[in-house]
């Protein structure tokens, strides 16, 4: 995989019959096909801030994330590849007691490790504190020298990247909507977007944060909003309305959303559609971030609790 690269993708136009009722036009960017690990916004945030560790000189990378975060798993295979070592610091201290059962169970951990990616697990107190100089200190005695990439990926570097997410043919959408986690890709979105395009994210996780987070890093100031009725009752968490959506969609579409990002996003402007929130031939571009690795994760839960679970 070439990080230098510039990588445009495809946009799939979706058919569904309540999108000919209400005679809305909706594609999907389908950043989820750049790479089974390291996809969507997941490659647009490493892009750069690989090329930033290379210009410092850095051999190794450190970041932070859950027990599922695609994060995680995208920036131990990004690293592989690029020639860093990479540790993580995980929330979670009970998944270290025993890292063998720990893999066994996590395929996003596993594929982690077998990338070469080291782990420090944290208690979830001390991961909210991650950032502070004497926990990155502590990490650097630990470790050596790093270059840090924070969780998610969102920083300048990561924002910039996500910025060449739209191209010039994008131009002809009225709306341009992704899901939001930690504010990078919606950032990158709003600064290259066009004049008439209106942005809309859906977040998937509870939080004020996100609106100030997002200004930090945006220089078009009244072009997007957040929508925050479809988190599904915050991160990582679903139902089985969602699960039956996401199954619904795939099987109507062909494609796959994840249940933490994608599957909320994509059911939110369905809805919003059933409900005349865009005019008639309103033009819409929603952004698929990837996320399909942890779909296994998702499924092992549902089926510990003999819930529906997602198709693949």
């Amino acid at each position: 995989m070439n990080f230098d690269s510039q990588i445009e993708t495809q946009n799939q136009q979706v058919f569904l019959p309540i999108l000919e009722e209400k005679k809305v036009e909706l594609f999907i960017k389908r950043e989820d096909l750049i790479h089974p690990y390291i996809s969507g916004n997941k490659f647009r945030k490493l892009k750069y801030n690989l090329e930033e560790a290379k210009k410092l000189k850095k051999k190794s990378l450190l970041t932070f994330g859950g027990a599922f975060s695609n994060h995680i798993v995208a920036t131990a295979v990004a690293g592989e590849i690029a020639g860093f070592k990479t540790f993580a610091i995980i929330r979670g201290e009970e998944l270290g007691l025993n890292l063998t059962k720990t893999l066994e169970e996590n395929a996003t951990l596993r594929k982690a490790h077998e990338s070469g990616m080291k782990f420090h697990f944290v208690s979830r107190e001390v991961y909210r504190q991650k950032a502070s100089f004497g926990f990155i200190e502590k990490m650097k005695n630990k470790w050596g020298d790093f270059y840090l990439i924070p969780e998610g990926g969102t920083n300048i570097f990561g924002v910039q990247g996500c910025q060449e997410i739209l191209t010039n043919e994008d131009k002809k959408f009225d709306f341009i909507c992704c899901s939001v986690g930690t504010g990078g890709t919606i950032s990158g979105l709003i600064n290259a977007s066009k004049k008439h395009q209106k942005i809309v994210g859906f977040p998937a996780l509870k939080g004020n944060f996100l609106s100030e987070e997002i200004k930090k890093y945006t220089i078009k100031k009244n072009k997007w909003r957040l929508l925050k009725n479809y988190d599904f009752g915050g991160y990582a968490k679903n139902n089985e309305e969602l699960i039956a959506f996401i199954n619904s969609f795939k099987k109507e579409t062909d494609i796959l959303l994840d249940p933490v990002y994608t599957g909320k996003m994509l059911f939110g402007i369905l809805d919003l559609v059933k409900n005349d929130s865009f005019e008639e031939n309103s033009k819409i571009l929603a952004i698929h971030t990837g996320g399909i690795q942890g779909i296994e994760g998702v499924n092992q839960k549902l089926k510990e609790k003999n819930k529906e679970i997602i198709q693949l």
